[in-house]
Protein backbone atom coordinates (compact mmCIF):
# COMPACT_ATOMS: atom_id res chain seq x y z
CA UNK A 1 0.00 0.00 0.00
CA UNK A 2 1.49 3.52 -0.82
CA UNK A 3 2.10 6.13 1.29
CA UNK A 4 0.01 8.92 -0.44
CA UNK A 5 -3.14 5.84 -0.67
CA UNK A 6 -2.61 5.76 3.29
CA UNK A 7 -3.12 9.21 3.73
CA UNK A 8 0.19 9.75 5.13
CA UNK A 9 1.76 13.12 6.06
CA UNK A 10 4.43 14.24 3.55
CA UNK A 11 6.89 12.58 5.55
CA UNK A 12 7.85 11.42 8.88
CA UNK A 13 10.05 9.57 11.38
CA UNK A 14 8.48 5.92 10.48
CA UNK A 15 10.68 4.21 13.08
CA UNK A 16 13.80 3.70 14.62
CA UNK A 17 15.58 0.39 14.72
CA UNK A 18 18.76 -1.66 15.53
CA UNK A 19 19.95 -4.48 13.70
CA UNK A 20 20.77 -7.84 14.84
CA UNK A 21 24.01 -7.06 16.42
CA UNK A 22 21.97 -4.37 18.86
CA UNK A 23 24.47 -2.97 21.23
CA UNK A 24 26.53 -5.71 21.36
CA UNK A 25 27.60 -5.27 17.87
CA UNK A 26 27.47 -1.44 18.16
CA UNK A 27 31.36 0.19 17.50
CA UNK A 28 32.79 3.66 17.79
CA UNK A 29 32.84 3.90 13.98
CA UNK A 30 29.28 3.18 14.26
CA UNK A 31 27.00 6.21 14.79
CA UNK A 32 23.79 7.30 14.62
CA UNK A 33 22.04 7.48 10.83
CA UNK A 34 19.19 9.30 9.37
CA UNK A 35 18.33 7.45 6.96
CA UNK A 36 15.50 8.64 4.56
CA UNK A 37 13.53 6.59 1.43
CA UNK A 38 12.39 8.23 -1.27
CA UNK A 39 9.88 6.38 -3.39
CA UNK A 40 6.23 5.69 -4.94
CA UNK A 41 6.09 2.58 -2.87
CA UNK A 42 5.63 2.48 0.51
CA UNK A 43 6.37 -1.52 0.84
CA UNK A 44 9.39 -0.56 0.56
CA UNK A 45 9.90 1.03 4.19
CA UNK A 46 8.84 -2.66 5.15
CA UNK A 47 11.28 -4.17 3.53
CA UNK A 48 13.98 -1.95 4.99
CA UNK A 49 12.38 -1.89 8.22
CA UNK A 50 12.87 -6.38 8.17
CA UNK A 51 16.50 -5.96 7.01
CA UNK A 52 19.10 -6.84 9.84
CA UNK A 53 21.45 -3.47 8.85
CA UNK A 54 23.62 -4.01 11.81
CA UNK A 55 23.59 -0.16 12.71
CA UNK A 56 21.53 2.44 14.70
CA UNK A 57 18.62 4.15 11.78
CA UNK A 58 16.32 6.52 12.25
CA UNK A 59 14.08 6.23 8.91
CA UNK A 60 12.26 8.87 7.08
CA UNK A 61 9.73 8.52 4.76
CA UNK A 62 9.11 10.82 1.32
CA UNK A 63 6.88 10.19 -2.16
CA UNK A 64 8.81 11.17 -5.07
CA UNK A 65 7.03 13.93 -6.10
CA UNK A 66 6.99 15.50 -1.78
CA UNK A 67 9.04 18.02 -0.42
CA UNK A 68 11.56 15.52 0.35
CA UNK A 69 14.27 18.81 0.23
CA UNK A 70 12.73 20.41 3.61
CA UNK A 71 12.83 16.45 5.39
CA UNK A 72 16.53 16.66 4.80
CA UNK A 73 16.77 19.88 5.76
CA UNK A 74 14.49 19.56 8.78
CA UNK A 75 15.47 16.16 9.70
CA UNK A 76 19.47 16.69 9.30
CA UNK A 77 18.97 13.26 6.73
CA UNK A 78 22.82 12.13 6.32
CA UNK A 79 21.74 9.06 3.45
CA UNK A 80 18.96 9.02 1.36
CA UNK A 81 17.54 6.09 -0.58
CA UNK A 82 15.89 6.88 -3.99
CA UNK A 83 13.94 4.18 -4.95
CA UNK A 84 13.63 4.58 -8.86
CA UNK A 85 10.95 2.49 -9.66
CA UNK A 86 10.37 2.50 -13.16
CA UNK A 87 12.33 5.98 -13.99
CA UNK A 88 15.82 5.95 -13.48
CA UNK A 89 15.48 8.53 -15.10
CA UNK A 90 13.79 10.71 -12.30
CA UNK A 91 15.65 8.87 -9.80
CA UNK A 92 18.85 10.70 -10.97
CA UNK A 93 16.86 14.19 -11.14
CA UNK A 94 16.33 13.95 -7.05
CA UNK A 95 19.39 12.55 -7.01
CA UNK A 96 20.60 16.17 -8.52
CA UNK A 97 18.33 18.08 -6.45
CA UNK A 98 19.57 16.09 -2.87
CA UNK A 99 23.57 16.96 -4.21
CA UNK A 100 22.73 20.27 -5.15
CA UNK A 101 21.42 21.01 -1.39
CA UNK A 102 23.88 19.58 0.58
CA UNK A 103 26.99 18.48 -1.37
CA UNK A 104 28.06 16.08 1.48
CA UNK A 105 24.87 14.09 1.32
CA UNK A 106 25.08 10.28 0.46
CA UNK A 107 22.18 9.17 -2.08
CA UNK A 108 21.58 5.51 -2.73
CA UNK A 109 20.15 4.63 -5.89
CA UNK A 110 17.78 1.69 -5.99
CA UNK A 111 15.98 -0.42 -8.55
CA UNK A 112 16.01 -3.11 -11.28
CA UNK A 113 19.85 -3.57 -12.38
CA UNK A 114 20.14 -1.68 -14.66
CA UNK A 115 23.63 -2.86 -16.61
CA UNK A 116 27.09 -2.13 -15.62
CA UNK A 117 27.59 1.11 -18.11
CA UNK A 118 24.32 2.77 -16.00
CA UNK A 119 25.41 1.79 -12.57
CA UNK A 120 29.10 3.97 -13.76
CA UNK A 121 26.76 6.87 -15.03
CA UNK A 122 24.88 6.71 -11.72
CA UNK A 123 27.82 6.68 -9.48
CA UNK A 124 29.29 9.30 -11.88
CA UNK A 125 25.95 11.62 -11.45
CA UNK A 126 27.27 12.00 -7.84
CA UNK A 127 25.50 8.38 -5.95
CA UNK A 128 27.33 6.78 -3.30
CA UNK A 129 26.33 3.88 -4.46
CA UNK A 130 23.75 1.46 -6.55
CA UNK A 131 22.02 -1.16 -4.60
CA UNK A 132 19.87 -3.98 -7.09
CA UNK A 133 16.13 -5.08 -6.21
CA UNK A 134 15.03 -6.71 -4.04
CA UNK A 135 17.40 -5.23 -1.46
CA UNK A 136 18.91 -7.66 0.62
CA UNK A 137 20.15 -6.80 4.28
CA UNK A 138 23.72 -7.93 4.09
CA UNK A 139 24.13 -5.37 1.00
CA UNK A 140 22.18 -2.75 2.55
CA UNK A 141 24.55 -3.64 5.91
CA UNK A 142 27.66 -3.14 4.52
CA UNK A 143 26.83 0.18 2.45
CA UNK A 144 25.53 1.75 5.43
CA UNK A 145 28.37 0.51 7.97
CA UNK A 146 30.70 1.99 4.79
CA UNK A 147 29.02 4.90 4.94
CA UNK A 148 28.76 5.16 9.13
CA UNK A 149 33.18 4.75 8.84
CA UNK A 150 33.13 7.25 6.34
CA UNK A 151 31.64 9.87 8.17
CA UNK A 152 33.04 9.21 11.54
CA UNK A 153 36.65 8.92 9.62
CA UNK A 154 35.57 12.65 8.19
CA UNK A 155 34.35 13.94 11.24
CA UNK A 156 37.61 12.99 12.97
CA UNK A 157 39.79 14.20 9.90
CA UNK A 158 37.85 18.07 10.57
CA UNK A 159 38.32 18.12 13.84
CA UNK A 160 42.39 17.15 13.46
CA UNK A 161 41.97 19.86 11.12
CA UNK A 162 40.93 22.30 13.47
CA UNK A 163 43.55 21.49 16.02
CA UNK A 164 46.17 21.71 12.91
CA UNK A 165 44.59 24.83 11.92
CA UNK A 166 45.30 26.33 15.73
CA UNK A 167 48.84 24.74 15.19
CA UNK A 168 49.08 26.92 11.63
CA UNK A 169 47.81 30.12 12.80
CA UNK A 170 50.28 32.61 13.71
CA UNK A 171 49.56 36.56 14.95
CA UNK A 172 46.98 36.86 12.23
CA UNK A 173 48.72 34.86 9.42
CA UNK A 174 47.97 31.52 8.27
CA UNK A 175 49.68 28.95 6.87
CA UNK A 176 51.16 25.46 6.70
CA UNK A 177 53.59 25.55 3.94
CA UNK A 178 57.09 25.12 5.21
CA UNK A 179 58.83 28.18 3.93
CA UNK A 180 56.04 30.14 5.41
CA UNK A 181 56.43 28.89 9.01
CA UNK A 182 59.89 29.26 8.91
CA UNK A 183 58.86 33.36 8.24
CA UNK A 184 56.92 32.72 11.74
CA UNK A 185 60.22 31.81 13.34
CA UNK A 186 61.80 34.56 11.92
CA UNK A 187 59.34 36.73 12.97
CA UNK A 188 59.00 35.73 16.53
CA UNK A 189 62.85 35.92 16.89
CA UNK A 190 63.23 39.23 15.71
CA UNK A 191 60.59 41.24 17.01
CA UNK A 192 62.64 41.59 20.54
CA UNK A 193 65.52 43.28 18.80
CA UNK A 194 64.46 45.14 15.71
CA UNK A 195 65.97 48.64 14.68
CA UNK A 196 64.33 48.02 11.21
CA UNK A 197 62.66 45.60 9.06
CA UNK A 198 62.04 45.24 5.37
CA UNK A 199 58.96 42.81 4.48
CA UNK A 200 58.70 41.97 0.66
CA UNK A 201 55.78 40.45 -1.24
CA UNK A 202 53.28 40.98 -3.69
CA UNK A 203 50.69 42.93 -3.66
CA UNK A 204 47.80 41.32 -0.86
CA UNK A 205 50.64 38.82 0.65
CA UNK A 206 50.27 40.13 4.29
CA UNK A 207 53.09 42.53 4.77
CA UNK A 208 50.89 44.63 6.83
CA UNK A 209 49.71 41.71 8.51
CA UNK A 210 53.43 40.68 9.08
CA UNK A 211 53.53 44.50 10.59
CA UNK A 212 51.17 44.18 13.48
CA UNK A 213 52.64 40.88 14.27
CA UNK A 214 55.95 41.87 14.92
CA UNK A 215 54.66 44.60 17.05
CA UNK A 216 52.22 42.71 18.82
CA UNK A 217 55.44 40.43 20.17
CA UNK A 218 57.52 43.43 20.82
CA UNK A 219 58.82 45.34 23.77
CA UNK A 220 56.50 48.02 21.98
CA UNK A 221 53.49 46.41 21.91
CA UNK A 222 51.77 49.36 24.02
CA UNK A 223 53.14 51.54 22.21
CA UNK A 224 51.49 53.25 19.26
CA UNK A 225 51.83 51.37 15.46
CA UNK A 226 51.41 54.16 13.25
CA UNK A 227 50.46 52.81 9.78
CA UNK A 228 51.77 55.08 6.37
CA UNK A 229 50.56 54.02 3.03
CA UNK A 230 53.34 56.15 0.97
CA UNK A 231 51.26 55.39 -2.12
CA UNK A 232 48.36 57.03 -1.24
CA UNK A 233 50.87 60.33 -0.50
CA UNK A 234 51.02 63.11 -3.10
CA UNK A 235 54.66 63.73 -3.80
CA UNK A 236 54.36 67.21 -2.79
CA UNK A 237 52.93 66.35 0.89
CA UNK A 238 55.46 63.39 1.45
CA UNK A 239 57.50 65.77 3.87
CA UNK A 240 54.74 67.72 6.07
CA UNK A 241 53.01 64.38 6.20
CA UNK A 242 56.11 62.59 7.70
CA UNK A 243 57.73 65.09 9.47
CA UNK A 244 54.64 67.78 10.34
CA UNK A 245 54.84 71.40 10.12
CA UNK A 246 54.50 74.56 12.66
CA UNK A 247 52.30 77.45 12.06
CA UNK A 248 53.00 80.05 9.29
CA UNK A 249 55.43 77.07 7.44
CA UNK A 250 53.34 77.90 3.78
CA UNK A 251 50.10 78.69 3.30
CA UNK A 252 47.28 77.41 4.65
CA UNK A 253 49.00 76.11 7.61
CA UNK A 254 47.24 78.49 10.52
CA UNK A 255 48.29 75.55 13.20
CA UNK A 256 50.92 73.45 13.97
CA UNK A 257 50.75 69.78 12.95
CA UNK A 258 52.56 66.56 14.24
CA UNK A 259 54.16 64.06 11.95
CA UNK A 260 53.72 60.71 11.41
CA UNK A 261 57.23 60.14 12.74
CA UNK A 262 56.38 62.33 16.00
CA UNK A 263 53.30 60.33 16.40
CA UNK A 264 55.09 57.23 16.37
CA UNK A 265 57.58 58.14 19.20
CA UNK A 266 58.44 55.30 21.24
CA UNK A 267 56.53 53.19 19.32
CA UNK A 268 56.99 51.50 15.26
CA UNK A 269 56.08 53.43 12.36
CA UNK A 270 54.92 50.94 9.11
CA UNK A 271 56.12 52.31 5.95
CA UNK A 272 54.03 50.78 3.47
CA UNK A 273 55.14 50.87 -0.48
CA UNK A 274 58.61 52.56 0.67
CA UNK A 275 59.44 52.03 -2.58
CA UNK A 276 56.60 55.07 -3.52
CA UNK A 277 59.01 57.81 -1.26
CA UNK A 278 60.36 60.85 -3.43
CA UNK A 279 64.49 60.37 -4.04
CA UNK A 280 64.15 64.05 -1.76
CA UNK A 281 62.39 62.75 0.75
CA UNK A 282 64.49 59.71 1.08
CA UNK A 283 67.47 61.70 2.45
CA UNK A 284 65.49 63.47 5.20
CA UNK A 285 63.83 59.91 6.13
CA UNK A 286 67.64 58.55 6.19
CA UNK A 287 68.24 61.16 8.48
CA UNK A 288 65.99 60.26 10.94
CA UNK A 289 66.84 56.40 10.59
CA UNK A 290 70.34 57.54 11.28
CA UNK A 291 70.38 60.52 14.15
CA UNK A 292 66.61 59.93 15.39
CA UNK A 293 66.36 63.21 14.90
CA UNK A 294 64.14 65.56 12.02
CA UNK A 295 63.25 69.42 11.62
CA UNK A 296 59.26 69.92 11.10
CA UNK A 297 58.74 72.16 8.12
CA UNK A 298 58.93 75.41 9.32
CA UNK A 299 60.39 74.96 12.57
CA UNK A 300 63.74 76.16 13.87
CA UNK A 301 65.19 73.25 15.83
CA UNK A 302 65.65 69.53 15.72
CA UNK A 303 63.14 67.18 17.01
CA UNK A 304 64.10 63.80 18.34
CA UNK A 305 62.26 60.65 18.41
CA UNK A 306 62.72 57.28 19.16
CA UNK A 307 61.02 54.98 16.91
CA UNK A 308 61.18 51.49 15.18
CA UNK A 309 61.23 51.50 12.02
CA UNK A 310 59.26 48.65 9.01
CA UNK A 311 58.88 48.97 5.74
CA UNK A 312 57.24 47.25 3.02
CA UNK A 313 57.53 47.03 -0.91
CA UNK A 314 56.56 45.08 -3.77
CA UNK A 315 58.75 46.55 -6.11
CA UNK A 316 62.78 44.95 -5.75
CA UNK A 317 64.79 47.84 -4.40
CA UNK A 318 67.87 46.73 -5.05
CA UNK A 319 66.74 47.35 -8.84
CA UNK A 320 65.42 50.59 -8.49
CA UNK A 321 68.83 51.24 -6.31
CA UNK A 322 70.57 50.14 -9.73
CA UNK A 323 68.06 52.48 -11.90
CA UNK A 324 68.84 55.64 -9.24
CA UNK A 325 65.59 55.69 -8.25
CA UNK A 326 65.92 54.51 -4.33
CA UNK A 327 69.03 55.53 -2.73
CA UNK A 328 71.56 53.05 -1.67
CA UNK A 329 72.09 54.15 1.45
CA UNK A 330 68.45 54.44 2.80
CA UNK A 331 68.22 50.75 1.48
CA UNK A 332 71.07 49.01 3.23
CA UNK A 333 69.91 51.05 6.44
CA UNK A 334 66.49 49.71 6.18
CA UNK A 335 67.62 46.21 4.62
CA UNK A 336 69.13 44.77 8.15
CA UNK A 337 66.45 41.87 8.44
CA UNK A 338 64.45 40.87 5.21
CA UNK A 339 61.50 39.36 5.31
CA UNK A 340 59.76 37.86 1.91
CA UNK A 341 56.62 36.56 1.72
CA UNK A 342 55.35 34.21 -0.56
CA UNK A 343 52.92 34.82 -3.37
CA UNK A 344 49.45 32.87 -2.78
CA UNK A 345 50.13 30.64 -5.85
CA UNK A 346 53.72 29.00 -4.51
CA UNK A 347 51.77 27.59 -1.13
CA UNK A 348 48.07 26.25 -3.02
CA UNK A 349 48.07 23.95 0.54
CA UNK A 350 47.31 27.10 2.08
CA UNK A 351 43.82 27.88 0.02
CA UNK A 352 41.43 25.92 2.12
CA UNK A 353 42.78 26.96 5.42
CA UNK A 354 42.55 30.69 4.17
CA UNK A 355 39.14 29.40 3.02
CA UNK A 356 37.89 28.10 6.24
CA UNK A 357 39.51 31.54 8.34
CA UNK A 358 37.67 33.73 5.61
CA UNK A 359 34.19 32.16 5.23
CA UNK A 360 34.30 32.05 9.40
CA UNK A 361 34.77 35.57 9.62
CA UNK A 362 32.20 35.96 7.07
CA UNK A 363 29.59 34.28 8.51
CA UNK A 364 29.68 36.13 11.47
CA UNK A 365 29.57 39.37 9.74
CA UNK A 366 26.50 38.65 7.56
CA UNK A 367 24.94 36.08 10.59
CA UNK A 368 25.27 33.11 7.63
CA UNK A 369 26.14 29.52 7.95
CA UNK A 370 28.23 28.61 5.40
CA UNK A 371 30.25 25.44 5.91
CA UNK A 372 33.05 25.86 2.98
CA UNK A 373 32.59 25.57 -0.85
CA UNK A 374 31.83 22.94 -3.41
CA UNK A 375 34.65 21.04 -5.24
CA UNK A 376 34.22 22.65 -8.46
CA UNK A 377 35.17 26.21 -6.73
CA UNK A 378 37.78 24.30 -4.83
CA UNK A 379 39.44 23.37 -8.22
CA UNK A 380 38.89 26.46 -9.58
CA UNK A 381 41.02 27.70 -6.54
CA UNK A 382 43.78 25.61 -7.09
CA UNK A 383 44.20 26.43 -11.16
CA UNK A 384 43.80 30.18 -10.20
CA UNK A 385 47.24 32.18 -10.55
CA UNK A 386 45.82 34.96 -7.63
CA UNK A 387 47.61 37.99 -8.56
CA UNK A 388 46.33 39.34 -6.06
CA UNK A 389 47.15 36.69 -3.63
CA UNK A 390 45.70 36.57 0.09
CA UNK A 391 43.81 39.65 -0.41
CA UNK A 392 41.91 38.85 -3.22
CA UNK A 393 41.00 35.22 -2.16
CA UNK A 394 39.53 37.27 1.11
CA UNK A 395 37.50 39.96 -1.07
CA UNK A 396 36.16 36.49 -3.32
CA UNK A 397 35.09 34.96 -0.61
CA UNK A 398 33.27 38.00 1.15
CA UNK A 399 31.51 38.34 -1.54
CA UNK A 400 30.54 35.17 -2.59
CA UNK A 401 29.71 34.49 1.61
CA UNK A 402 27.00 37.06 0.68
CA UNK A 403 25.53 35.81 -2.56
CA UNK A 404 25.45 32.32 -1.07
CA UNK A 405 22.00 31.39 -0.16
CA UNK A 406 23.26 27.43 0.25
CA UNK A 407 25.55 25.42 2.95
CA UNK A 408 28.01 25.45 0.20
CA UNK A 409 29.37 28.65 -2.21
CA UNK A 410 29.32 27.19 -5.86
CA UNK A 411 30.91 28.47 -9.25
CA UNK A 412 27.41 30.64 -9.56
CA UNK A 413 28.66 32.77 -6.85
CA UNK A 414 31.69 34.04 -7.40
CA UNK A 415 32.31 37.03 -9.47
CA UNK A 416 32.15 36.99 -12.73
CA UNK A 417 35.72 37.18 -13.83
CA UNK A 418 36.63 34.30 -11.90
CA UNK A 419 33.90 32.29 -13.63
CA UNK A 420 34.74 33.24 -16.85
CA UNK A 421 38.35 31.83 -15.86
CA UNK A 422 39.91 29.70 -18.29
CA UNK A 423 43.32 27.58 -16.31
CA UNK A 424 45.77 28.62 -19.21
CA UNK A 425 47.42 25.44 -21.09
CA UNK A 426 50.36 27.36 -22.48
CA UNK A 427 51.51 30.18 -24.50
CA UNK A 428 49.36 29.52 -27.24
CA UNK A 429 46.16 28.49 -24.87
CA UNK A 430 46.98 31.56 -22.61
CA UNK A 431 47.34 34.19 -25.50
CA UNK A 432 44.01 32.86 -27.67
CA UNK A 433 46.18 32.69 -31.15
CA UNK A 434 46.77 30.28 -33.51
CA UNK A 435 50.80 30.68 -33.49
CA UNK A 436 53.15 30.86 -30.41
CA UNK A 437 53.10 34.55 -28.59
CA UNK A 438 55.91 36.53 -28.19
CA UNK A 439 56.34 38.80 -24.58
CA UNK A 440 54.74 41.38 -26.05
CA UNK A 441 51.58 39.70 -27.00
CA UNK A 442 51.36 37.94 -22.91
CA UNK A 443 52.49 41.43 -21.67
CA UNK A 444 49.56 42.71 -23.50
CA UNK A 445 47.18 40.10 -22.53
CA UNK A 446 48.08 39.67 -19.13
CA UNK A 447 47.39 43.84 -18.61
CA UNK A 448 44.06 43.78 -20.27
CA UNK A 449 43.34 40.58 -17.75
CA UNK A 450 44.66 42.48 -14.55
CA UNK A 451 42.79 45.90 -15.59
CA UNK A 452 39.49 43.40 -15.78
CA UNK A 453 40.42 41.88 -12.72
CA UNK A 454 41.40 45.12 -10.92
CA UNK A 455 38.24 47.25 -12.56
CA UNK A 456 40.33 49.37 -14.21
CA UNK A 457 42.36 50.18 -11.40
CA UNK A 458 45.17 51.47 -12.31
CA UNK A 459 47.08 52.52 -9.60
CA UNK A 460 46.36 48.66 -8.45
CA UNK A 461 47.58 47.51 -11.69
CA UNK A 462 50.17 49.13 -11.36
CA UNK A 463 51.28 47.76 -8.05
CA UNK A 464 50.54 43.75 -9.41
CA UNK A 465 52.44 44.57 -12.02
CA UNK A 466 55.80 46.42 -9.96
CA UNK A 467 55.66 49.52 -12.49
CA UNK A 468 54.82 52.91 -12.04
CA UNK A 469 51.53 54.48 -13.14
CA UNK A 470 53.81 56.39 -15.67
CA UNK A 471 55.12 53.45 -17.36
CA UNK A 472 51.60 51.08 -16.97
CA UNK A 473 50.03 54.50 -19.33
CA UNK A 474 52.83 53.93 -21.93
CA UNK A 475 52.15 50.43 -21.94
CA UNK A 476 48.33 51.06 -22.64
CA UNK A 477 49.32 53.42 -24.93
CA UNK A 478 51.48 50.83 -26.77
CA UNK A 479 49.69 48.70 -26.68
CA UNK A 480 46.44 50.22 -27.92
CA UNK A 481 44.33 48.26 -24.65
CA UNK A 482 41.22 50.38 -25.01
CA UNK A 483 37.91 50.93 -21.87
Amino acid sequence: MSAKGAGLPRAREIDKMRGAAGERGKTAMEVQTNLLIISDDFSLYETVKKAPVGVDVSVYFSQTDDDFLAVVRDHGIRVALVDSGDSLAGALLILKKLKKFDALIDVLVGGESPGAEAVEDIIHAGATDFIARPYQGDILQDILRRISRKRTLRRETYELEKKLERKYVFEGLISRNPYMLEVFGLIENIAKYFTSVLVTGETGTGKEVVARAIHALSPFKDRPLVICDCAAIPENLFESELFGYRKGAFTGADKDKRGLFEEADGGVIFLDEIAEVPVAVQAKLLRVLESHQFRPLGANENTGVEVRVMAATNRDLAERVRAGAFREDLFHRLNKVTIELSPLRERPEDIPLLARHFLQGANKRFGKSVRGVSREVQKLFLKYNWPGNVRELANVLESAAMLCKKEFIDVGNLPKYLRDFIPPEGAMAFAGRDRLSTLDDLEKDYIIYLLKVTKRNLRQTAKILGISRTTLYNKIAKYKVSG
